[in-house]
């Protein structure tokens, strides 16, 4: 790990898909790591890729326990950054259990998680949090439970950007809104099409190095890639069904 850096960030989610991009993109860059995440087999996997000082945790955000987990962790390290990167979805509605389980991850863990990273950074009076949430937080479809869900994350992401501002403290609160990134959150009905998936699915990796330049420049919002930018602005535009 590059030596020039003690900076401690953690991921939340860090088992698979941009959340396991960005712990190799933080690595890269001299940070040092605590990455969560359910499925604590394939952090110990990633760890071995990245370095022995890597700290890894077993981590249900909606779990009872998960917000004292993670402010004894953030007390104990020191943490300047903080990554929520944990959510689930599903393609369907109108069936309870996949909308019980979108809600309890993507409104009640994410909010639980957030206030938890919060209180440490206003404590400290620093710090800089970070949530993935999605370009279906602009409309709501079909997955009504997630968009929705998205939604929720990033009016409340905004509320929390204006508590760190009206605390004069430097902490920067920073939305990511992915679009087509290709992980196993990415579930078309139907297969894409070549030329649609090269132009608007990205890698994890791609997807992953987009968001530490946000990071690293400590904007308010940045679109995943780029050129969802246009995405969103015609979506916010586009006229509501009949």
């Amino acid at each position: 790990m590059n030596s020039r850096s003690t900076r401690t960030a953690v991921i939340i989610g860090a088992s698979s898909g941009i959340g396991e991009a960005l712990a190799r993109e933080l690595h890269r860059s001299g940070w040092r790591l605590a990455l969560l995440a359910r499925r604590l087999d394939r952090l110990e996997s990633l760890r071995a890729t990245l370095s022995s000082e890597t700290i890894v945790r077993g981590f249900d955000v909606a779990a009872d326990d998960a917000a004292v987990i993670l402010e004894r962790l953030l007390d104990d390290l020191g943490v300047e950054l903080v990554i929520i990167s944990a959510g689930t979805g599903h393609n369907g509605s109108l069936q309870w259990a996949q909308d019980l389980e979108t809600v309890s991850v993507n409104v009640l863990g994410f909010m639980a998680m957030a206030q938890v990273a919060m209180r440490h950074f206003m404590k400290h009076g620093r710090g800089h949090l970070v949530g993935i949430s999605s370009i279906a937080a602009l409309r709501g479809n079909p997955a009504a439970a997630y968009a929705a869900s998205k939604a929720f994350q990033s009016v409340y992401l905004d509320g929390l950007r204006e508590v760190a501002r009206s605390s004069g403290h430097p902490i920067a609160v920073t939305e990511v809104q992915p679009g087509g990134v290709d992980t196993a959150m990415l579930k078309p009905d139907r297969p894409l099409a070549p030329l649609i998936r090269r132009l608007f699915v990205a890698s994890p990796e791609k997807a992953a190095r987009q968001i530490l330049r946000a990071i690293e420049k400590r904007k308010k919002h940045a679109y995943i890639t780029r050129r969802y930018a246009l995405v969103g602005f015609v979506l916010k535009l586009l006229p509501r069904p009949g």
